[in-house]
């Protein structure tokens, strides 16, 4: 990738104009962008902290009607134009692991989680049957 954050290394990190190219093929060619830039502190779980930038575009085009221009009428003006807008909050992302006993306190929830669902289906399978003893010892069962 050759985007912006390429040289930095942020993992996973997506950038929406790589790779996007705009050739205008009329002199009369209009194309906004609105690019909102929100500030990024990154560290890795070596400790190394990388300050980046995430952003998002949205982008419009459109052709210059330049009869309208002639007139004087508001149509717009050929070209390329950039807005941006630089959010006031920061995004932190760290690496970290996690700790062995993290890892057994989840293993020993999915177990509980196992063994929960397995008593709640024996004890609807038993009282059905003795129910159905029941029934069948008063002669209800046709």
């Amino acid at each position: 990738s050759s985007g912006i954050n390429a040289e930095y290394g942020v993992p996973g990190q997506a950038n929406p104009l790589d790779n996007h190219t705009f050739v205008a093929t009329a002199l009369n060619a209009m194309r906004q962008y609105y690019v909102q830039i929100v500030p990024m502190r990154y560290e890795k779980i070596s400790g190394e902290v990388i300050l980046s930038n995430q952003y998002s575009v949205t982008y419009h085009a459109k052709h210059i009607d330049l009869a309208k221009a002639a007139r004087g009428e508001q149509a717009g003006l050929p070209g390329m134009f950039v807005t941006y807008e630089i959010s006031p909050l920061m995004v932190e992302v760290s690496e970290n692991r996690r700790s062995f006993t993290h890892f057994l306190t989840g293993v020993c929830a999915i177990i509980g989680g196992v063994f929960t669902v397995a008593g709640i289906i024996d004890s609807f399978v038993y009282n059905s049957y003795r129910a159905f003893q029941k029934k069948l010892e008063l002669g209800k069962v046709s």
